[in-house]
This record gives C-alpha cells, structure tokens and sequence, in this order.
C-alpha cells in the first residue's frame, strides 16, 4: 500500500494523539487522587489568587498554598499534553483530508482543522503564562513567611 506523504503524517498524528492521551489521563489522575486546596472550591478563586500574585498583593497563607498548586500544575511537563492533543486532532483532520484528496485542490473544509490547532496554541500560551509566575511565587512565600514575625517583634 502507498500511503504517499499524507498519509504517512496522518498515521504518525495518531500515534502521537494516543499518546498524548495517555499522558493527559496520567496528569488528570495525579490531580484528582491529590487533596484539593481549601480555597479550590470556591468559584474564581483561581482567577483572583493568580491576579494577587501578578500584582504583588498580600496574600494569605491559603491563597499562598493554592497558587502554589496552580503554578506547580501549570509548569508540569504532563499539563501540556492537553494542548498536543488538540494539536494533534486538527493535524489529524488537516493531514486526513489531504490525504483524501489525492491532489485536488483543497476546499476551506480542510483547513477546519487549522482551529482547534490555534486553540491549542492559545491554552499552551495561558499554561507558560501561568507558569512564569514561579519566581513571584517565591517572593511572596517569603513575605507570608515573614509578615507574622514583624507583627509579633511590633
């Protein structure tokens, strides 16, 4: 059987979807078998925690702990397996389609596919953005850390 070049990348994307997610179905499991943050539950907490910590606002020790998590979630190697998947499911349709066409001229039905791969993109962005956050992170651990001793020596 001749596959041709298509072909040949429409196979590859599979392969590497099913393993994508696999590891997707790992990284889910680690953090469901984990115990929640307290403030985890709340309805934007994610948003506010992370918006106190980009403008280096006082934190408190369960706001500390919860962007700690989200951070260490975000900066997980097994946390970007979710974006390749989607990547991986828009090459899939974009190869497949091409593959089917065996040299025709290509319709705007093929390049749908081009979508969930900009929104891939889009979430990968957002995890680094989140990730970056690690060094004010540090900063402000040390200011949680620190803030009962100065109220105690005043």
């Amino acid at each position: 059987m001749d596959f041709g070049l298509y072909g040949c990348l429409t196979i590859l994307v599979a392969a590497l979807g099913l393993t994508f997610v696999a590891c997707a179905f790992l990284f889910i499991r680690r953090i469901e078998d984990r115990k929640p943050a307290v403030l985890g539950e709340e309805v934007g907490a994610h948003k506010t925690v992370l918006g106190k910590l980009r403008n280096r606002q006082p934190m408190s020790q369960d706001e500390v702990d919860y962007a700690r998590e989200i951070v260490s979630d975000s900066r997980s190697l097994l946390a970007y397996s979710i974006p390749a998947i989607l990547f991986a499911m828009g090459c899939f349709y974009v190869f497949g389609c091409l593959q089917q066409l065996r040299g025709a001229t290509p319709s705007v039905r093929t390049f749908i596919g081009v979508l969930p791969m900009l929104g891939s993109i889009n979430i990968t962005f957002q995890l680094l953005r989140v990730a970056r956050l690690k060094g004010l992170l540090q900063d402000a651990v040390t200011t949680v850390r620190q803030s009962p001793d100065v109220l105690a020596g005043g």
